[in-house]
């Protein structure tokens, strides 16, 4: 009596291999992705560490007032709320940050060229500058996406008048044939731009000692709304605007 044992155990007690496959290959993508996920996350979460780490800016001395913030606030933002009719003094536009940067497309075949500019733009602002990297990639430039292309560094608080302050009545006065800054350069939002072509109009640079003459980008960002805002803010911090 011969009894066919397919037909009592059933077809699913037979592992079907492709079956197993399957769901061994959706565990591997399941943990593939936890991975990503869990890598971008960090990334993310580094990001938003490094901004907080930034605006916490470590203030030059104990009890000290930049001159520039003493100008602001015993001059300057008086005269502001006069001229524009504020009705309260937080409407008053002020300085937010300065941004100083260096673009340097030929540090993709010298990178010696980055650590030459971030030991000068820490000379110049006495905050050490980071690397920026490409964000796509330009083949008529040679440039990848990720290639580090420039260095650049925020300055706030007491740092941010005290540079200003040199920028305006120490480098800009040894600016050869200088004949005022271009009252234009505003982006529509209360920030004004500007460029240097030459490093050594600060006299933190020595001049003996510098590979090559390079400029700089300055960006000066405000709180006020409007560009005739921002230009009265800083033509009476002193920026020297042309006629």
């Amino acid at each position: 009596m011969s009894k066919d044992v397919s037909k009592d155990v059933g077809t699913d007690a037979v592992p079907d291999p492709a079956k197993a496959a399957a769901r061994e290959a959706a565990k591997a993508a399941a943990r593939e992705a936890g991975k990503a996920a869990a890598r971008e996350a960090a990334k993310n979460a580094a990001k938003e560490a490094a901004k907080d780490a930034d605006k916490a800016e470590v203030p030059l001395r104990a009890g000290y007032v930049p001159r520039l913030r003493t100008m602001y606030l015993q001059t300057v933002a008086p005269a502001l709320r006069e001229e524009f009719a504020y009705a309260s003094p937080m409407q008053v536009p002020r300085l937010k940050k300065i941004v100083v940067s260096v673009g340097l497309g030929e540090a993709i075949a010298n990178k010696k060229l980055l650590d030459t500019a971030v030991a000068e733009i820490g000379q110049i602002t006495g905050r050490k500058a980071v690397r920026t990297l490409a964000k796509k990639s330009i083949a008529n430039f040679k440039v990848r996406k990720g290639n580090e292309v420039g260095v650049m560094v925020t300055l706030r608080s007491d740092v941010m008048y005290e540079f200003l302050d040199r920028l305006v009545n120490v480098a800009m006065p040894r600016i050869k044939d200088f004949r005022g800054l271009n009252p234009n350069s505003f982006d529509g939002r209360g920030n004004y731009s500007l460029g240097v072509t030459e490093q050594i109009i600060f006299p933190e640079i020595d001049y003996d000692k510098i590979e090559r003459v390079s400029g700089l980008n300055i960006a000066i960002a405000t709180t006020a709304r409007t560009d005739a805002e921002a230009r009265s803010l800083l033509a009476r911090m002193g920026m020297p605007f042309r006629k």
